[in-house]
């Protein structure tokens, strides 16, 4: 498997395949402890997206795709991030 190396480009390319298939695209999420690698991967059955990171600072990115992933899904239009009281 191919691993997108660039997370704006995966970011890009997730969105993107999510608008186009809605109802047979999934989202995966592994962490293998022994290795400390966190895999995202997102596929529609034709097209598979992955992206490999062992890098503390991609998971507030993992966060943050995955709230948008959830206002698309759930049809709620895209909101400013606001930063958390207190950080």
């Amino acid at each position: 498997m191919v691993y997108i190396t660039d997370w704006n480009d995966y970011q890009r390319a997730v969105l993107d395949l999510y608008s186009g298939a809605p109802q047979q695209t999934r989202f995966v999420t592994k962490y293998r402890h022994c290795d400390g690698a966190l895999v995202l991967k997102v596929t529609d059955d034709r097209t598979c997206l992955k992206y490999r990171t062992d890098q503390a600072q991609d998971l507030k990115r993992w966060e943050r795709l995955t709230r948008a992933l959830a206002r698309v899904m759930a049809n709620r239009p895209e909101e400013e991030e606001q930063e958390e009281p207190g950080r």
